[in-house]
C-alpha cells in the first residue's frame, strides 16, 4: 500500500486523515450527483418526484409544504420538519389508524395522494392540477392503434377532498381551482 511520506511518521494521524478525505470524497460525489438529478426536468407524463400515492376505494389529497421554496432556479430548498414532515406524518398516521379500524369505514379503503407545495403558492396551484386530471374528458378518437382496436387511456385516481395547504392564501387558490372540479 502506498503511503506518502508525512504517513510513516505517525499511521494514527494518517488514517484519521485518509478517512476523512474519502469522506469528503464521497460528500463531493453525492452532492453532485444529487444536483444532477435535480437538475433534469420533469417530462409530460412522468410522476411527480415530490409525492406520495396509496391507493385506496376513496382518494383524499394533500398539500403541505415539506420543503421550503427553492433558491437559483429551484422550485425545492431543503426540507421543513414542523410545518411539512409533521403535517404529512399527521395525515399518514390518521388514513393508516381509519385504514386499521374496522368500525370506522367498514370495507372501505382510503387512499391518498399527497404533494409537495414546495412552500411556493404558484407551485401548489400547479401540483393541485393533479387532483383534477381524473376528472378531465380525454378524447381518444383522433388516436389510432397500430392494431385498429380502440386506446386504453388511464385514467388517474378521483380525489375527493384535499387536506392543506398551510398557509390560508395558498388554501383559498388551491380551493377556487378545486370548486370549478366539485372537489371539496
Amino acid at each position: 500500500m502506498f503511503q506518502p511520506p508525512a504517513c510513516r511518521l505517525n499511521q494514527n494521524d494518517c488514517r484519521r486523515n485518509i478517512h476523512i478525505l474519502l469522506l469528503l470524497l464521497l460528500l463531493v460525489l453525492y452532492s453532485s450527483l444529487k444536483a444532477s438529478l435535480a437538475a433534469k426536468p420533469k417530462g409530460p407524463g412522468q410522476t411527480h418526484l415530490n409525492s406520495i400515492r396509496i391507493d385506496g376505494d376513496i382518494s383524499l389529497g394533500g398539500l403541505f409544504p415539506v420543503h421550503a421554496r427553492g433558491h437559483d432556479g429551484k422550485p425545492c430548498g431543503e426540507l421543513k420538519k414542523e410545518k411539512g414532515i409533521h403535517r404529512l406524518e399527521a395525515m399518514l398516521f390518521a388514513l393508516d389508524r381509519i385504514n386499521n379500524d374496522n368500525n370506522l369505514l367498514p370495507n372501505i379503503t382510503l387512499g391518498a395522494r399527497i404533494l409537495d407545495t414546495c412552500s411556493r403558492d404558484t407551485h401548489a396551484l400547479e401540483q393541485s392540477l393533479t387532483f383534477v386530471q381524473a376528472l378531465i374528458e380525454k378524447d381518444g378518437t383522433d388516436v389510432k392503434c397500430l392494431g385498429g382496436g380502440a386506446p386504453i387511456i388511464t385514467k388517474p385516481e378521483r380525489v375527493v377532498g384535499v387536506i392543506g395547504a398551510s398557509s390560508s392564501s395558498v388554501s383559498i387558490m388551491v380551493a377556487n381551482i378545486l370548486r370549478l372540479f366539485k372537489v371539496r
